[in-house]
């Protein structure tokens, strides 16, 4: 539990304080879009941290291994106590995309609605606008960033978490509270809706996954997600 609590501060806080905050001369309630920050951002801390929690999931063999480890009854296998999932995309994984991605679009949907419900009632602030790509490359680095943060936060949250605690937290309750609540704290600087959005969300994709076992399913539902809110973003919706 130690080593997953101190790869979560080392993998997310980074990102937590690096999140888009409103500045002077830009519209409140907006996150402006930027192709070279993104850009940056996915290929300064994205991928790098992708390939360092895939390091330290292989056990630090390395990604020559990758192969060999996933096929093998007696390697990964042992190291989270069930079959891993298969490094080559699978029928479950297509099935578990086509259930995880509508359901993701539905929460967001709801939340939305409470928003235009009981936002002005309850004094919660809407969480902020985000502005989409106006451009073929814009468009094409959102893309490339979805995927690169779909695999990295499903990895940590859904397959390390989830089976990594599986032999020390039996109960998978606890194990998809605790996963939920450290990948809710990530979403603080949306506000409360935004948290109550990552928490429904969370529990989704957890029960997705401990149903599945499924890291590519999920981690496309995840990336088509954001990849649906830019596209609202560029809608004005």
């Amino acid at each position: 539990m130690m080593e997953a609590l101190i790869l979560y501060f080392v993998l997310f806080f980074p990102g937590i304080y690096n999140a888009p905050f409103y500045t002077e001369g830009i519209t409140p309630g907006t996150i402006p879009f930027s192709t070279l920050r993104e850009l940056a951002r996915t290929l300064t801390y994205s991928v790098p941290s992708l390939a360092l929690l895939w390091y330290l999931i292989l056990d630090k063999k390395g990604f020559s291994t990758l192969r060999e480890t996933f096929s093998s009854e007696s390697g990964l296998s042992q190291l989270i106590g069930r079959e891993p999932p298969s490094i080559k995309p699978l029928k479950k994984d297509f099935i578990c995309l086509g259930a995880c991605f509508p359901g993701l679009v539905i929460i967001g949907l709801f939340i939305s609605l409470l928003i235009s419900l009981f936002s002005q009632q309850t004094a919660l602030t809407a969480p902020p606008i985000v502005e989409g790509p106006e451009n073929v490359i814009g468009w094409i680095v959102i893309i490339f960033s979805s995927i690169a943060t779909g695999y990295l936060e499903e990895t940590y949250f859904r397959y390390y978490l989830l089976t990594k605690l599986e032999s020390q937290l039996p109960q998978a309750i606890v194990r998809i509270i605790i996963s939920t609540v450290l990948f809710s704290l990530c979403h603080f600087y949306e506000g409360p809706w935004g948290v109550l959005n990552a928490v429904l969300a969370g529990v989704f994709l957890s029960m997705l996954f401990i149903r599945f076992r499924s890291l590519h399913g999920i981690a496309w539902a995840h990336a088509a997600y954001n990849i649906f809110v830019y596209a609202m973003g560029s809608l004005g919706i």
